[in-house]
């Protein structure tokens, strides 16, 4: 399928962060990896028995907000989280062609907002780690909504304090059910990321177009050669 968007219908970008501008590889060995064998270690078990029991703990709240958030898993998990991230930021990077991206986004004089599940301290986290803070014009984060992306609602919601041109806005994420909800509310434009983990193969994105690189993306850009 073809990648290149109309950027004469397009106000507004909005894009997520982790998987999308951001190598999903970091927080899949976070929570996959790091998290279960320091609980293991916390509670003298196997590191396989410790696995085992979050898988199951991330399956049952996978979708919500209490997924995404960093305050309810240092409470049920009884771990400083954010300690254990800053073990691993190191793993923190960047996708190819993002800031590439960004700057000519911003240069054509199109809106750049930041819309993504990842709790406020992890935002914190990841922008100091990566600078890519400046390039947004708002950065907005589904808990200061109440409602995950998943949900049509947070459409409606960001809306309100972000007021966007539906029809004329793009929106690039990693999630199925997060372009499924976008889609439903009425975005213009949807793509979805080939790749969100560098280390891991590519994966169906169904019927929306899939990039590898934001490189495609910046064909048609005013600006850009």
């Amino acid at each position: 399928m073809d990648t290149a968007l109309d950027w004469t219908l397009i106000d507004t970008v909005l894009l997520d962060m982790d998987g999308t501008l951001l190598d999903l590889h970091f927080d899949n060995h976070f929570w996959q990896t790091h998290v279960p064998v320091r609980y293991a270690e916390a509670r003298g078990m196997p590191h396989a028995d410790g696995r085992e029991e979050l898988m199951a703990r991330y399956h049952a709240r996978a979708g919500t907000l209490e997924w995404y958030s960093v305050d309810f898993w240092e409470t049920e998990l009884e771990l400083d989280i954010m300690a254990l991230k800053e073990e691993v930021a190191h793993l923190i990077a960047v996708h190819p062609s993002v800031v590439e991206f960004l700057a000519a986004v911003r240069g054509s004089g199109r809106r750049i907002v930041l819309a993504t599940n990842a709790h406020h301290k992890s935002v914190t986290l990841k922008m100091a780690r990566t600078g890519l803070k400046p390039h947004f014009d708002a950065i907005i984060t589904s808990h200061e909504l109440g409602v995950a992306k998943e949900d049509p609602a947070f459409w409606q919601r960001l809306s309100e304090i972000e007021p966007f041109d539906r029809a004329r806005s793009v929106l690039v994420d990693d999630s199925l059910p997060v372009l499924d909800s976008a889609r439903a509310y009425g975005v213009g434009q949807l793509r979805a990321v080939r790749r969100p983990d560098t280390r891991q193969p590519d994966k169906d994105t169904d019927q929306y177009p899939a990039i590898a690189s934001f490189a495609e993306l910046m064909i048609g850009l005013p600006g850009i050669d």
